[in-house]
């Protein structure tokens, strides 16, 4: 039996809001190391990198299409870019921020993805590169501030947990 992993691709379906901008869903993915020796190093964060700088890294994120929910979107994004599966927590918030390729207002809204599973192979496999890095390593590598915010929101949520009770 063969699969097909394929992206969805295109701009036909995605959706704007009432000035144009258009809205982006994200995950930010992470797991939560059993006894870890820095506390510090508690929480891992999953990056991937761009597409076109294969050097620059993120968090997987892409369109909102008109025919999923929000939190579809948010898995399929994660499934498609960073190729993992986990549970999807409540939104970390919403931001606005300028496209760097195409000159254009963006509104996106970013959720923890708890990761319960890595895929071998997943539709954009090819064209990026993923890692597991510490918070600290995402915070000082990634490019995109309002991402270190949504990360640093990520964070706080965690640490105000008690992190030996996630699974």
């Amino acid at each position: 039996m063969t699969v097909a992993l394929v992206s969805r691709q295109g701009r036909q379906l995605q959706r704007y809001d009432s000035c144009g901008s258009r809205l982006i869903v994200g995950c930010i993915p992470y797991r939560v190391k059993t006894m870890p020796c820095d506390p510090d190093q508690a929480v891992e964060v999953l990056v991937i990198s761009s597409s076109k700088k294969r050097q620059e890294i993120m968090f997987p994120k892409g369109g909102w299409e008109q025919d999923e929910s929000i939190i579809q979107a948010a898995y399929r994004e994660t499934f498609e870019e960073a190729g993992v599966l986990g549970h999807l927590e409540d939104s970390l918030g919403i931001w606005r921020y300028k496209s760097k390729s195409h000159d254009k207002i963006h509104e996106a809204v970013m959720f923890p993805l708890n990761v319960t599973e890595e895929l071998y192979c997943w539709p954009e496999k090819a064209i990026r590169t993923r890692k597991w890095i510490s918070v600290a390593e995402a915070m000082a590598e990634c490019k995109h501030s309002w991402m270190k915010e949504a990360l640093a929101r990520l964070v706080k949520r965690l640490s105000s947990e008690d992190l030996e009770m996630i699974p």
